[in-house]
């Protein structure tokens, strides 16, 4: 009888408990902790989900990247099924298609919130390198995010050419370039400020902007820009354009 009372006493909690996570959701008081464990609810509605949500914190550093992770890596964490792992990445798209959407009709300059969290939610839990390039228009609002190159552990090859032809073709006023360090706590290379400066350079006769160069790592993005690296350009010579383009590891 005691095992039954037991039983019930916990089934009773966790129903209580949901429903506190729901109405602090609602009060826009919850914590990053609560919420994970909000979400986690919905995928797995009859078991216990606090030690899956704090386990996943503690090592991942948030949501964006455990969201980011490959859908096998999300599978072999204990206690997450695939239909869990499957819930994670539909909200990872979700949360892309609305940063998408509010970077298309927004100055990026007055969106470095969204900015920051897409490039988190995007790149921040892969185990390889990839190499980004987003084109904007007159109005500095997204025309198009296009994936330049997928690369290995610790390299992506750039094609600068390529990205001054497609920013062309696009017509666009400026570009952000974007790429992630699988490595937590690598910063920009000296071979990531080289080909800032070449693209920079590159683009300039064409009256086309190197806005800005972001590096997600470890759960956080840097700015070329912040970091005063956009300022080492010295403008090659149109005709320079027309040499042949060395390929580039990064």
């Amino acid at each position: 009888m005691m095992k039954k009372t037991a039983a019930k006493s916990d089934t009773a909690f966790h129903i209580g408990h949901r429903e506190r996570l729901r109405q602090k959701f609602l009060d826009d008081k919850i914590t990053d902790y609560e919420f994970l464990e909000l979400l986690l609810s919905f995928a797995i509605p009859r078991r216990d989900v606090r030690p899956l949500a704090r386990g996943l914190l503690q090592k991942y550093s948030g949501l964006h990247q455990i969201c980011s992770l490959p859908l096998d890596t999300l599978m072999e964490y204990p206690g997450m099924g695939r239909n869990t792992a499957i819930f994670l990445k539909a909200l990872r798209h979700a949360m892309l298609a609305e940063y998408r959407e509010h970077l298309d009709k927004r100055q990026i300059y007055r969106s470095v919130p969204v900015l920051t969290n897409y490039c988190l939610t995007l790149l921040g839990g892969k185990d390889i390198e990839e190499f980004h390039v987003l084109y904007l228009d007159n109005e500095y609002k997204m025309l198009l995010d296009e994936t330049h190159s997928v690369g290995t552990i610790d390299w992506s090859a750039v094609y600068p050419r390529e990205i001054a032809r497609r920013a062309l073709n696009l017509n666009a006023r400026s570009i952000v370039m974007l790429h992630n360090h699988p490595t937590a706590g690598v910063p920009f290379s000296s071979q990531d400020i080289k080909i800032t400066t070449l693209i920079q350079d590159m683009l300039a006769p064409f009256d086309i902007e190197l806005y800005d160069h972001f590096l997600v790592s470890g759960g956080q993005v840097s700015s070329a820009r912040n970091s005063q690296l956009l300022n080492r350009s010295k403008i090659i010579p149109a005709q320079n354009s027309q040499n042949p383009e060395p390929d580039y590891q990064k």
